[in-house]
């Protein structure tokens, strides 16, 4: 009795050492597509925006809309510019309008009962073979309105519409070329359960790869994918992923003038980076409330510079290492505000040694970034407005170490 006791004592430890190793090492097949990932991630260094084009335009996604937001012209300027990417956010309610359309013409519907936009795809389409024709490669973002988001968080039938959206998403894309068309789940997802959200994610990531086997996904953390969220997740069981977060860090800073988020941000103007005593004194002296001035005052007295940028994005950096998986930023950036009257403009030296510091810091990190955006409220060019074509800043352009 004794010694069969032993014996069995003997297998379990065995056994437990073997699910142990098991547990830790990565399968031959996940080992390869993690090498995948780390492979493809190259083709992500340099990135840039395209907002406002297929999503945040809840109001207008018509043809006239879409055909003169971002043009050939536009794509073929980004390209010249250098960067290698292109972050193409889709917003999620025509996207199902469209496929629902799509699906009803084949089955014999006529085309006009389903608005503009019926041929929201086939635009799509058409902006994406425009990316991928430039040699760029291009990551098809999922960039749902807010209202899409919220429905998410309260109701499980929201999530599996989600699914379902991106099982048809993935496979009609499937066909382009894996090497340079990537599937990001989500943007800023908002949700504030993070392990909640890992579920959603897990289950996305695994509608996608049903669909598109060859493809590599971009996974996110939960709330607005700040570095903090990246760090709640572990990796998905899938090795053909590579993960992103995004940096604003210090709002106070990056969002001055912005009409949405903190209400105080709209009385700052000329606030400088990196902030000094000196130079902070007059600015905290624009904002009324106290509770606010105290939270701008914070701005100056936390050290806002390049070290600590680089520190930051370090604790990003050694999760990607920790967990051996690649990493991309894929939105950063400084609102210009240029619309406003020049003394109340953001300071162009300040934004673009902001854009030096955190674009400086990814790559010294080895990780890819995508600054937010083209020609938006934040962009590396503005919109003329006379001629209505985008005109590159070459400052900003600078900033991203390219060259015009």
């Amino acid at each position: 009795m004794a010694l069969r006791f032993r014996c069995l004592v003997v297998l379990l430890v065995a056994s437990l050492a073997a699910f142990s190793v098991s547990a830790q090492t990565p399968t031959p097949d996940r080992a390869a597509e993690s090498r995948t990932a780390f492979a493809r991630a190259q083709h992500l260094k340099r990135g840039i925006n395209v907002s406002h084009w297929f999503s945040q335009n809840a109001d207008d996604y018509s043809a006239s809309h879409t055909d003169r937001e971002t043009t050939p012209d536009d794509i073929a300027i980004i390209a010249k510019l250098g960067f290698d990417n292109v972050r193409l956010s889709i917003d999620a309610t025509p996207l199902e309008q469209s496929f629902r359309a799509q699906e009803a013409i084949k089955a014999g519907a006529p085309g006009r009962f389903f608005g503009p936009t019926v041929d929201f795809i086939p635009r799509l389409d058409k902006a994406v073979d425009e990316i991928l024709a430039q040699g760029m490669a291009v990551q098809i973002d999922l960039h749902p309105e807010e209202g899409y988001k919220r429905d998410m968080r309260t109701s499980g039938e929201a999530v599996d519409h989600v699914v379902m959206l991106w099982r048809r998403l993935a496979a009609h894309y499937a066909d382009r070329d894996h090497e340079r068309v990537f599937f990001e789940i989500m943007n800023e997802p908002e949700e504030r359960d993070a392990y909640r959200w890992a579920g959603i994610q897990a289950r996305v990531a695994s509608a996608i790869r049903e669909s598109a086997p060859d493809n590599t996904i971009i996974a996110t953390g939960p709330n607005y994918s700040d570095i903090v969220d990246l760090l709640t997740q572990h990796p998905l069981a899938d090795g053909n992923v590579i993960y992103n977060f995004h940096f604003y860090d210090p709002h106070e800073f990056t969002h001055q003038g912005a009409t949405w988020g903190s209400p105080y941000w709209i009385y700052e103007r000329q606030i400088p980076y990196p902030p000094t005593e000196s130079t902070m004194a007059e600015k905290i002296a624009q904002i009324p409330d106290p509770a606010d001035r105290f939270k701008l005052e914070n701005y100056w007295l936390d050290h806002w510079d390049g070290h600590r940028i680089r520190l930051l994005i370090d604790e990003a950096a050694a999760w990607g290492k920790t967990n051996n998986v690649p990493l991309i930023c894929n939105e950063f950036g400084v609102f210009r505000n240029e619309f406003a009257p020049p003394d109340r403009a953001t300071d162009p030296t300040s934004r673009n040694a902001w854009i030096h510091d955190v674009r400086t810091a990814l790559e010294a990190d080895g990780i890819g970034w995508a600054m937010w955006d083209y020609h938006g409220g934040f962009g590396v060019a503005v919109v003329d407005r006379t001629t209505g074509k985008s005109v590159v800043d070459p400052l900003t352009v600078e900033a991203l170490g390219l060259k015009q």
